[in-house]
């Protein structure tokens, strides 16, 4: 059902950074609502009246409980579920269960994170890996027919591919890629970093062997905790991650080592159970809202944002794809980003900025140099989005232009 008047109304009451501030950064870190913050403090608490491990052993259930429901919330078992403390880390712990060897060949899209093009740069000094991007589709977006022909070209030993992509609106289609994959038999690594929270998620129509995701974005989740999901199939073929610890793995003789049966062989022994805990809370919260219900309201916020901001003098949308998300990224004449994102910040409105190094083949494709990026979710309003674009028609009408019309090339 869509969201009401009174889902919105229970969702602020239940967010207490929205009396403060208004938030449109969560695509960098959402406002936890209570039932998140909660938990955190609770755990805290406990592990300052009864010691650390003590704690941990107390909060047993709890902890297992957050594995199954981060895994409802993707559609897998807990058992395929790894707690990881980040996105990057979750891709990371992926990537190094490759096994690369000089010459093989990641295929990947021209909009995936800048942390993992720096990750395919570092194996392409240290192992010779080679990097392959697929056709962009003329409206914008990884062009799936140009992975499959690439997949049967090149044999790739792995696809990767941000679902929604730090820098703009664009949602990539991430489920015809993850079918091209399948029916090459090529692994497919998702970054569903943006997605979690923000769309529906089901790793099964996604056909993806590893998704990696964070707490702090679109889920509500607390800062500094991720999760990585790997599927049946790659499990059985013994994928583990390169640095296994004692928490993947028993030591079993001198020169053996037997994997923990499932995800959990990709975690690493030190956990910080508060955000554990916050991260289950985050996932049943969105569960309890509907995610459906709030991807909706999110993405029409987002798109009502483009319209309005959109319309000021000097400023034109970044976003382009056949869907969008509830990102929305802009392009300012004459204005540095980050300028604007402090000057917006010191009127209690949230935002962020990026610059070229954050999103190098995409910024240069589009022509900027920086972008203000406007990210509502479902707790927000349109009266919040209006505030936004009435403080920045004062800012650009009152402050002077950048010499060297910085923000656009």
């Amino acid at each position: 059902a869509p969201a009401t008047d009174d889902d919105v109304a229970r969702w602020r009451s239940e967010t207490p950074g929205v009396a403060y501030r208004t938030h449109l950064n969560n695509a960098g870190a959402s406002l936890q609502p209570e039932p998140v913050l909660r938990a955190v403090h609770d755990h805290l608490q406990l592990e300052a009246e009864i010691g650390g491990y003590e704690a941990a052993a107390a909060r047993t259930d709890a902890v297992a409980r957050t594995y199954a429901d981060v895994g409802a919330l993707v559609g897998a078992a807990a058992r395929n579920v790894a707690i990881v403390s980040s996105a990057t880390a979750a891709f990371s712990q992926a990537l190094s269960a490759f096994d690369f060897a000089p010459g093989d060949i990641i295929l990947t899209s021209s909009s995936d994170y800048v942390s993992h093009q720096i990750m395919f740069r570092s194996l392409g000094r240290r192992r010779g890996v080679r990097i392959v991007y697929a056709d962009d589709l003329p409206e914008g977006g990884i062009d799936p027919a140009s992975v499959a022909a690439l997949l049967a070209t090149h044999r790739p030993r792995l696809v990767s591919l941000t679902w929604i992509p730090t820098n703009t609106g664009l949602v990539q289609p991430a489920a015809d890629v993850g079918a091209a994959c399948q029916r090459a038999g090529v692994p497919f690594l998702l970054d569903a970093c943006q997605a979690v929270g923000q769309l529906p998620v089901d790793v099964a129509r996604l056909k993806c062997d590893f998704l990696a995701t964070t707490a702090r974005k679109f889920l509500r989740g607390p800062r500094g905790i991720g999760a990585l999901v790997v599927s049946d199939a790659a499990l059985a073929r013994g994928a583990h991650p390169l640095l296994v610890d004692m928490r993947g793995a028993d030591w079993t003789s001198e020169d053996a080592f037997t994997l923990a049966d499932g995800a959990r062989r990709f975690e690493q022994w030190e956990s910080p159970l508060a955000l554990v805990l916050g991260m289950g809370a985050a996932a049943r919260y969105a569960l309890e809202a509907g995610v459906e219900a709030c991807s909706r309201r999110a993405h029409a916020l987002a798109s009502f944002a483009r319209t309005r901001i959109g319309a000021l003098p000097g400023v034109r949308s970044l976003d382009a794809g056949r869907q969008l998300s509830a990102i929305a990224a802009f392009a300012v004449e004459g204005r540095d980003a980050h300028t604007l994102m402090g000057a917006l910040r010191e009127q209690a409105i949230n935002t962020s900025a990026q610059s070229r190094g954050d999103a190098l083949l995409d910024f240069d494709r589009k022509g900027a140099t920086t972008s203000l990026r406007v990210s509502p979710h479902y707790f927000n309003t349109e009266a919040e989005v209006v505030r936004l674009e009435e403080a920045l028609r004062v800012i650009l009408a009152t402050q002077a232009p950048i010499a060297g019309n910085a923000g656009v090339r």
